[in-house]
């Protein structure tokens, strides 16, 4: 073989070198030896593994505090963690309407006289439950003409739940019996309760609901489609049982962290589809090469030490990217990001430590038992670890025509990513299913009764609350609001904690929500309350409310989301280049990957913003994403698509390495993963797939992302558009400047001690003569 150039050396002698003699066990890369170990000690490795799931599990059931607040950014934040902390709560509202069932609304007057007398007995039933209704208003008290519609075929009560508001939800029980007692007693007409506390119970429920059916369907799914992979039980329960046990110690140590963090409710189905689809395909690698070298004819020891030498360590370098791409979340600043960040990393940090210690020993443990119950007519052929020819052959035919094969690839990824420039991102009014029954009552509500949008709650803190100055501009503020101007009225006041802070309600101009309601708050911000209270000494103001903290979360949003975007790119493009040894390879997966992130971006927003497929998959477009939706999506498909990518791209360099040319290990590195790849991918679109079926829009919306985003980074970024890149390349795919030469992870990846199994090449290449020689001597 002729000299190489020297921006692309392969380390060929010393891989020969590594192949006869072995490396001393002190000389070994930390994750061979940690493999070593584990497999050496088997026992003990799984024991340590076991422990540490049932501390972490025995841990996590003794925490029984709820854990930290959840808050918005910017100004509404403050001033909701400044009420917090005053100990100031509103207190959950609650509605009940009294409405003709439609069908007789043509006799106005009996009607009306009926909707009177169940009104009346919604009165009389919540008075008599003073420890579960307060401030009950209807329409026969003071004011009570608003509460009736017109025609008199509805009335609507309303009350606040009363006692404690982390009492809330089991309080209201009592008024929600009382309001079926009354519905029972008048089958003629509707009676039915809506407002904060129902609807919290009924989110926490679908919550609950939703959990269950993710936790049931992605368990016995996933293991369907590793039988069908594996071709034996045992082989398939073993990915299944190292996913099961990461995400049973990750949801144990996220309630632990949710102590000092804030964790939504919500995190714990993320790290139960996340942590199934990371620990399966890191299991599915490893495995794919440990029987690979297991048919070459190895003994257990160097099977260990080959499989930790190259998967392991692409296993590594995944893991670690996928958390680097997540840890970008917690740049944001917002509360749901930093609750979503933790238990997200957590899963897969849990499933990288199993797959480098549990899962080596395991295997070492069962050695050939991990091919027993074997499927008839299935487990002969998927026991065998063969080069995927179909894979294989497509590669052979982009290596030879790139820019062709590459070209088409890219325009179609372009096309389907374009419907994301127009992508918008807006709030429904409610993030719950239309078709749930408290949805349809505040429809109802809204309908019969059509209120303003509640004003912003101006929080004022600090010195001088009761001085003259204060009232003096309290006065100036009231006189700020016009009919037609940015504040209207009536502007009012509450003295709230004993005087140490004043809540101002400012109604402002339009819907809520919208270009009109921003303008006005922004103007009520930064001109109205600094001309007006931003001039007492000593006094300062926060503004939140629906309206504030809508804007404030999409702003912090639209000024984060870039710098997150950077941030993980540059961290990738390091953990890359020292990975691969490499200045081109590290842009190419970037580009790449950003390619398969543009992909999802225009099919999510062709689906949920303009409302495509809305009956198949059950949702109501409201014509917008919901806003964390984009960003996460980002991190993780960017973390999760360098699972393949690194898996491939080592596979090839390790060729590549061992003599073959540039399109010969190209062609040969995709023929032996490709096949794992795919049966990875489309495990992973599985259990992606069952977000889709979940009933919360913004969980369906994310589903349906990464599911087809997942299947097109499989099959046609890493199928199609990679090898037609690495071809184009050639030798310069591996090309790295002296002057870069001092970067650690020399070792990373291939590197010196990776020995070329001798299992024949693809149909499509002959096995280069270094490789051949390699495997001789």
């Amino acid at each position: 073989m002729g000299q190489l150039p020297h921006t692309a050396v392969r380390p060929v002698r010393a891989a020969h070198t590594a192949i006869r003699s072995g490396r001393p066990e002190a000389r070994r890369p930390f994750v061979e030896r940690v493999a070593c170990w584990s497999a050496k000690y088997r026992k003990t490795a799984v024991g340590l593994w076991l422990a540490f799931m049932a501390t972490a599990f025995i841990g996590g059931q003794f925490v029984t505090s709820a854990g930290v607040q959840q808050y918005d950014p910017g100004q509404a934040g403050r001033g909701e963690q400044i009420l917090t902390q005053l100990g100031v709560v509103t207190p959950p509202t609650e509605s009940v309407l009294i409405q003709a069932k439609a069908g007789e609304r043509q006799l106005a007057s009996d009607t009306a006289r009926q909707v009177r007398r169940a009104a009346h007995d919604v009165v009389a039933a919540l008075e008599e439950l003073p420890q579960a209704a307060a401030n009950i208003r209807s329409p026969f008290g003071r004011g009570g003409a608003a509460l009736r519609a017109q025609d008199g075929t509805a009335d609507l009560v309303t009350f606040t739940v009363a006692g404690p508001n982390a009492d809330a939800d089991a309080t209201v029980l009592a008024d929600m019996a009382a309001v079926h007692r009354i519905q029972a007693a008048n089958p003629d007409l509707l009676v039915r309760e809506a407002g904060d506390a129902t609807t919290d119970i009924a989110a926490n429920a679908l919550l609950s609901h939703d959990y269950r059916q993710s936790e049931w369907t992605s368990i016995p799914l996933t293991l369907i489609l590793l039988v069908a992979v594996f071709g034996a039980l045992i082989a398939a329960g073993i990915p299944v049982l190292l996913a099961g046990t990461a995400v049973v110690t990750a949801v144990s140590l996220l309630s632990i962290a949710a102590q000092w963090l804030p964790v939504g409710s919500g995190t714990s189905e993320l790290v139960l589809v996340i942590g199934m689809a990371v620990g399966v395909d890191y299991s599915l690698f490893y495995l794919r090469r440990e029987r690979e070298e297991r048919a070459a004819g190895h003994d257990s020891d160097t099977v260990t030490r080959i499989a930790a030498a190259t998967s392991g360590r692409a296993i590594l370098v995944s893991g670690v990217t996928v958390m680097i791409s997540l840890a970008g979340l917690f740049l944001t600043g917002i509360d749901i990001f930093t609750g979503i960040a933790t238990g997200t990393i957590m899963v897969v940090g849990v499933a990288v430590i199993g797959s480098l210690t549990f899962l080596p020993a395991l295997l070492s443990w069962l050695g050939p038992w991990a091919d027993r119950g074997k499927l008839p007519h299935l487990g002969h052929r998927r026991t065998q670890a063969r080069p995927c020819r179909t894979w294989a052959g497509l590669a052979g035919r982009v290596v030879r025509r790139p820019a062709l094969y590459g070209g088409i690839a890219a325009a179609a990824l372009l096309a389907l990513s374009a419907p994301a420039l127009g992508m918008r991102l807006g709030s429904p009014s409610l993030d719950l299913p239309s078709n749930l029954g408290v949805v349809q009552v505040l429809d109802d509500i809204q309908h019969e009764f059509p209120g303003k949008p509640a004003p912003a709650d101006v929080v004022v803190t600090g010195q001088n609350l009761s001085s003259p100055a204060m009232a003096t501009e309290l006065a100036a503020l009231r006189s700020d609001a016009s009919p037609t101007g940015p504040v209207r009225g009536p502007v009012t006041t509450s003295v709230v904690a004993g005087g140490k802070a004043l809540v101002v309600e400012v109604p402002l101009a339009g819907s809520g929500s919208g270009k009109v309601s921003d303008d006005a708050l922004l103007a009520l911000q930064n001109r109205v309350l600094p001309a007006t209270i931003g001039r007492v000494p000593g006094a300062s103001f926060a503004v939140t409310g629906n309206t504030a903290a809508n804007y404030d979360f999409a702003s912090t949003l639209d000024s984060r989301t870039p710098l997150v975007f950077g941030v993980v790119a540059l961290l990738a493009f390091i953990l890359l280049l020292c990975a691969f040894r490499s200045i081109t390879i590290p842009l190419v997966s970037i580009g790449l990957n950003l390619l398969s992130v543009g992909a999802a971006y225009g099919l999510v927003t062709l689906i949920f913003q303009d409302g495509h497929l809305e009956s198949l998959l059950g949702f109501t477009s409201f014509g917008a994403l919901v806003p964390w939706v984009p960003l996460f999506t980002f991190t993780l498909l960017f973390g999760l698509s360098m699972d393949y990518h690194v898996f491939i791209l080592s596979r090839v360099r390790e060729h590549w390495a061992g003599g073959a040319t540039a399109r010969e290990a190209i062609v040969t590195g995709i023929g032996r993963t490709a096949g794992v790849v795919s049966s990875a991918a489309l495990i992973m679109v599985a259990v992606f797939s069952i977000f889709a079926t979940l009933q919360m829009i913004d969980v369906k919306m994310l589903g349906v992302g990464l599911a087809a985003a997942v299947l097109i980074d499989a099959t046609l970024v890493r199928g199609v558009v990679l090898p037609a890149c690495l071809a184009l390349l050639g030798e310069r795919a591996w090309y790295m400047p002296r002057w870069l030469a001092w970067l650690p992870g020399r070792r990373l990846l291939a590197e010196g001690a990776q020995p070329v199994s001798p299992a024949p090449a693809p149909a499509e290449v002959s096995a280069p003569a270094a490789v051949t020689a390699a495997v001789a001597s």
